[in-house]
């Protein structure tokens, strides 16, 4: 025989182990637990999160931090719902997800059953793609295809609906390969002839380049790639915020992040370049932020593994469709050196006049926290962060030299998102020093993971910017809302210190700029477990550069302005 007789539950977990899942993280309930039950009898690790969000952001993180993709599983009704922001989150950024929800039987679907939601629909436009499983013999075949969908071309979360009397039910699991049939899904991957011929064609003739990668280069691990392509043509280099580490910020090519927070010489060597060469990047409005001024002088070409995202924000010159990595290779062969050392000394005058620094006075300060941190790690750890005023300095101040070590929210800035990220990315790269930088706002999210965090006694470090505010909304009530401020304090911070020794989690506090190092090099050397740093920063500190919302780079704030701005139409 070439099958064997399971339960769907029973063949579910089969499918996860073939496809070499390491961990599933979740909580139980009453339409999940064939698969819990099933689960009993595997070598796959249960990390059980004590809420559902939580569990699907340390999913997020662990796929980020190992480049397969992460599993969660939670039961029906509230329990899948609570994924949803945690899906956005993913879906946004690429990441690739497989989650799994339990749902009540078939024969009540649509009857307002106990904990039944139709999270087929809701989650629709926050996945990939999405199945509601009405048969246990479509297990195998569904759950390979999820993994297929979820970590190929331009990857995402892939949502299974398990309802209870499917996972119950009984399923022939074939012992050799399992046949998928995906109509309609190709993934590019070479780029065309002409499309790479056209693009060279253009770099060839520029004098002024500039390398654009965003995180679809991370993705495709395309570092190597473009380093080449960067060193060859002697062009200097930008990131997204989520495409650093792809080409090496201690690099002299590199320019750094650009964009609303990005440095002054990134966004000065984009407002002057005359070619604008983007891998990954899908030009959104955090470096774009004026469509109609976008590199104004400069021709432009996309490389993007996702058709959608060519001449979708931007008007390009050349667009190749294809995998960052593979079409890079091929790119750098058929491009010569140019002869940008005008162009680089320029660069460089940028970098000495318009450094990134900030004011030693007023208190502790994030920066100075942050700074410090990158040289006592050596920039080598992994670092997480939430999302707001403390994430624009860390990916300011904290270089990023190595792929998929630096994990954030960007398309969605989830608050909560990066203490259980860090908690994941700790499961998958055990060997790293792990820490996430969160605000007193984003880790309040989320902070009941702490639990989970002490139970596997994973050493993570958690430094909490405590300013008492929601720091990045009042610094836009401040610039453009004459400083009225509404909703953004946080008054009635808890001691996070005696907070952490309640879960059993060594705490340090952190008040002085003068104590810095002695309290990050504790932090750093503990090991017993995870341990947290409270540091009580500057209140009222605000994040330069910065290019307001609708503006153009011409418009860039190196420093606090002396006039009155115009409120802007974008977010924060």
């Amino acid at each position: 025989m070439d099958k064997i007789q399971l339960s769907g539950a029973q063949a579910a977990i089969k499918i996860l182990e073939k496809e070499g899942v390491e961990y599933i993280f979740g909580l139980p309930g009453g339409n999940i637990i064939p698969l819990y039950d099933a689960l009993v009898d595997s070598d796959i690790k249960l990390i059980q999160a004590r809420h559902e969000q939580g569990a699907i952001h340390m999913a997020d993180g662990y796929a980020r931090a190992t480049g397969k993709p992460g599993v969660v599983a939670v039961t029906s009704g509230p329990a899948a719902a609570n994924l949803i922001t945690g899906a956005l989150t993913a879906h946004m950024d690429a990441v690739p997800l497989v989650v799994i929800t339990g749902q009540t039987i078939c024969e009540n679907l649509g009857k307002d059953a106990f904990q039944e939601a139709d999270i087929f629909n809701i989650s629709m436009p926050a996945v990939k793609h999405s199945y509601l499983l009405k048969d246990a013999r479509h297990i195998p075949s569904v759950f390979t295809e999820a993994f297929t969908i979820c970590a190929s071309g331009r990857p995402g979360p892939v949502w299974i609906d398990l309802p209870k009397d499917v996972s119950a039910g009984s399923c022939s699991l074939p012992l050799t390969q399992i046949k998928t049939d995906i109509p309609g899904y190709k993934v590019p991957e070479k780029g065309s002839k002409e499309d790479i011929a056209a693009a060279a064609d253009i770099i060839n003739h520029s004098q002024k380049p500039l390398l654009l990668v965003g995180h679809g280069a991370v993705i495709s691990q395309a570092s190597r790639a473009v380093i080449r392509l960067a060193e060859k043509l002697q062009a200097p280099v930008v990131n997204t915020l989520l495409g650093k580490g792809v080409f090496p910020e201690t690099h002299p090519l590199s320019c750094g992040m650009l964009g609303m927070h990005g440095t002054a010489y990134a966004n000065k060597a984009l407002q002057y370049t005359d070619l604008i060469l983007a891998i990954g990047s899908r030009f959104d409005d955090r470096i774009n932020t004026d469509p109609s001024c976008f590199c104004p002088q400069a021709k432009k070409i996309h490389i993007d593994i996702d058709p959608a995202e060519i001449n979708k924000i931007v008007k390009i010159d050349a667009g190749i469709v294809g995998d960052a990595r593979v079409v890079v290779e091929e790119l750098t062969r058929h491009v010569h050196k140019l002869d940008t050392g005008k162009w680089l000394r320029r660069i460089n005058s940028y970098k000495k006049r318009y450094p990134l620094k900030y004011s030693k006075r007023g208190g502790l300060k994030v920066q100075k926290i942050i700074d410090r941190l990158y040289h006592l790690t050596d920039g080598k750890a992994i670092i997480a962060t939430d999302v707001g005023q403390h994430q624009m300095w860390a990916a300011q101040f904290y270089k990023i030299d190595e792929n998929d070590t630096w994990i954030s929210s960007g398309g969605a800035g989830t608050m909560g998102f990066g203490f259980p990220a860090a908690l994941g990315a700790s499961f998958g790269r055990p060997d790293k020093t792990i820490a996430a930088i969160c605000g007193d706002g984003g880790f309040q999210m989320t902070l009941f993971e702490l639990a989970t965090a002490a139970y596997h006694k994973k050493p993570v470090k958690i430094i909490i910017m405590d300013n008492s505010y929601h720091g990045m909304v009042r610094q836009w009530q401040d610039l453009f809302y004459n400083n009225r401020l509404s909703g953004v304090g946080l008054h009635n911070n808890p001691d996070f210190v005696k907070l952490a020794a309640s879960y059993g989690i060594r705490g340090f506090r952190l008040k002085r700029s003068a104590d810095v190092d002695k309290i990050l090099t504790k932090a750093l050397s503990y090991d017993k477990g995870p341990c947290l740093i409270h540091a009580m920063v500057a209140k009222e500190d605000n994040v330069f550069p910065m290019i307001v919302s609708g503006k153009s780079v011409e418009h860039m704030m190196i420093s606090r302005p002396e006039t009155k701005l115009e409120r802007p139409k974008g977010g924060t």
